[in-house]
């Protein structure tokens, strides 16, 4: 498969040859969903507290005697049916990650990407920047129309161009930057135009390949 090339001014330089395995396939909705669900279950921070009645404080004295008063028997001030009482069954801390299997999630990134590629969403982008200039950003994505929302991803910040990339793209409102580690199914999804750094490109494949 061969995938247009740009140079930082948004302009055609060539082709770049991609594996067909990586970038060529039928995307697997299931897998898609699964790998979605998961990904957005694991952002939940999952501290949301409430106390029991055990929890509370006070309560320890029988509110009234048993017998005598007309009233409903009552043994502690906080019950769940009294004000400011504990609450039964309510949430408490927990993990809401789902457990995904790393061939099932290498094939949700892959089916994600070769979406992107039959959209035509996916361009791979030939150098960097040599200095810290978000206009140049700006310029680029005005000229692959990628203004919307768009995600780059680099492949390594030590890389002093690529740094200066992510440096300056960051300040987009509308654009997500990420390394190629931090690869997910939901930017992939989310993001209009995806562009990729030909280092980048390369490692995508060496890892999903």
């Amino acid at each position: 498969m061969l995938l247009d090339l740009f140079n930082i001014n948004g302009e055609k330089t060539g082709t770049v040859e991609a594996m067909d395995t990586v970038f060529g396939l039928e995307p697997n909705q299931a897998v898609l969903h699964e790998v979605l669900t998961a990904e957005l279950a694991a952002w939940r921070q999952g501290t949301a507290s409430t106390k029991t009645r055990a929890m509370v404080r006070g309560g320890g004295r029988k509110p009234f005697k048993q017998k005598g008063t007309g009233r409903a028997r009552q043994g502690s001030i906080r019950a769940p049916h009294m004000v400011g009482g504990g609450v039964t069954f309510g949430p408490q801390p927990r993990s809401y990650e789902k457990k995904v299997n790393k061939k099932v999630r290498r094939l949700a990134i892959k089916s994600a990407l070769s979406e992107k590629v039959r959209e035509g969403n996916l361009i791979v982008l030939e150098g960097g920047l040599e200095e810290v200039k978000t206009k140049l950003v700006v310029a680029l994505s005005k000229a692959l129309s990628a203004e919307k929302k768009q995600l780059f991803v680099i492949d390594n910040l030590a890389n002093e161009q690529e740094l200066n990339l992510f440096l300056s793209a960051r300040n987009i409102p509308s654009a997500v930057v990420l390394d190629t580690d931090g690869l997910g199914v939901y930017w992939l999804l989310k993001q209009d135009k995806v562009i990729i750094t030909k280092e980048a490109l390369k490692t995508i494949e060496e890892v999903l390949a």
